[in-house]
C-alpha cells in the first residue's frame, strides 16, 4: 500500500434543537444566497431546490433562533423581497468561525495518528 501523506478530513457541523436541524453547511449556504440574490426564490433556484423546501428551511431556522435570521421586506416599485438579518448575518459568521476551529482542530489531531 502506498504512503498517502494527504489525508482529507471531512466534518459536517449540526446545531438541532431537540431533534430538529435548526443550522448547518447547507442551511448557511442557503442564507449566505439569500443576501446574495435578496429572495428565497432565487437562493433556491441557485441551489437546485423548491422553493417550498428552501421556504420551510427558512421557517424552521426562525422558529428555532431567538431572532429571525430572515424577514420578508414588502413591496415598494422593487415589489420587496427577503434580507438576512443581523442575527442571520451573525449566525454565518459564528458558522464559519466554528468550522474552522472544528477543521483545524481534526486536522490536527489526525497528524497524531500516523496512519
Amino acid at each position: 500500500m502506498a504512503k498517502n501523506e494527504n489525508h482529507n478530513i471531512k466534518l459536517r457541523i449540526w446545531f438541532y434543537s431537540g431533534e430538529n436541524k435548526v443550522l448547518g453547511k447547507g442551511r448557511i449556504e442557503l442564507l449566505e444566497r439569500i443576501k446574495d440574490t435578496g429572495s428565497i426564490s432565487g437562493a433556491a433556484k441557485q441551489m437546485k431546490m423548491s422553493y417550498r423546501q428552501a421556504w420551510q428551511m427558512v421557517e424552521e431556522m426562525n422558529e428555532f433562533s431567538k431572532l429571525p435570521l430572515v424577514e420578508k421586506q414588502l413591496g415598494g416599485k422593487s415589489g420587496g423581497g427577503t434580507i438576512v438579518t443581523e442575527a442571520g448575518e451573525r449566525a454565518i459568521k459564528a458558522f464559519h468561525t466554528l468550522e474552522n476551529k472544528v477543521n483545524a482542530f481534526a486536522i490536527k489531531e489526525a497528524e497524531k495518528l500516523k496512519f
